[in-house]
């Protein structure tokens, strides 16, 4: 079935090598692309250089080329797309969709999220202090449909739950920039971890006041740790093996409850990922994961 209408992609900050958990989402993505016959692409979020190692980049591309995940296009880094980030900042501000603001994170806490400079209604600001850049959010009950999980609901509080999409220190957010590319891209579809699914309607109200309809969303369930704990670097997630890929991607097959055969453990890792892609089913995900 080819289907070139649907366009997924994986989407990893460059904090450090891939580990379990990410090459998890990244098959997942992958699977759900190539089963409905889409596109799927591969874009580093590489925003905050501050915490991205400079060899992790290539850490992580090595990775997914050792696994047989390769994109359709090009890769694409967020690191070279700042003239869109900031244009997009400068409709979203000329709109009235966002505002600057120079609350302190101690003082909005003071003040249960209310900002005590009244930075939403101000028209100027203090030139000697520096300022962030706000997305801001409408009140709103919003309910979507997860393609995993089902019908989702979320309250979204205009002002307390405003998110940052410029940071003071002058780097990007990733809400703002994830949108912009996931618009400029054409992604319809996004599938990530169930640790983002909080972000979704937040989410949503940028995708509309940049003029784009959001994608459909299948949130899946990170993979924990023996202590219950989110593989990441913060809880010392090993990283992937790559001289054993069709072990890692067989995992993650039995991690997303896909129930591969036995043989494919000892096999090559073009019949696994071929086994994978005409056998994907996403309802057999199971909702928690160890």
């Amino acid at each position: 079935m080819n289907n070139p209408s649907y366009r997924g992609r994986f989407a990893p900050s460059p904090t450090g090598p891939l580990h379990f958990g990410s090459l998890v989402t990244a098959l997942a993505s992958y699977l759900e692309a190539r089963r409905h016959g889409g596109q799927w692409f591969i874009r580093i979020e590489d925003l905050d250089p501050l915490r991205e190692p400079p060899e992790a980049t290539g850490q992580i591309l090595a990775n997914l080329d050792a696994h047989g995940l390769f994109p359709d296009e090009p890769v694409r880094f967020q690191s070279r797309r700042h003239d869109a980030y900031q244009h997009a900042i400068d409709k979203l501000l000329e709109n009235g969709n966002a505002y600057r603001c120079q609350c302190s994170r101690k003082e909005l806490q003071a003040n249960g999220g209310r900002h005590p400079n009244h930075c939403r209604s101000r028209k100027s600001i203090d030139s000697d202090r520096p300022y962030a850049i706000r997305f801001a959010l409408e009140d709103e009950d919003c309910h979507w449909q997860d393609l995993l999980l089902g019908p989702q609901h979320q309250n979204v509080k205009a002002e307390i739950d405003d998110p940052v999409i410029l940071r003071k220190e002058g780097f990007y957010a990733y809400q703002l920039a994830v949108v912009v590319d996931d618009i400029d891209q054409g992604i319809t579809d996004v599938v990530r971890g169930s640790d983002l699914l909080d972000m979704t309607a937040q989410q949503q109200q940028i995708y509309r006041a940049l003029g784009a309809r959001p994608p459909k969303w299948l949130h899946i369930p990170v993979i924990l740790n023996e202590q219950g704990q989110k593989l990441s670097k913060q809880t010392h997630a090993p990283a992937l093996d790559d001289e054993e890929p069709v072990d890692n991607l067989y995992r993650a097959l039995v991690a997303l409850g896909q129930n591969p055969p036995a043989d494919l453990a000892t096999g090559s890792l073009d019949s696994l990922l071929e086994w994978g892609r005409e056998n994907w089913q996403r309802g057999a995900i199971h909702l928690t994961s160890r």
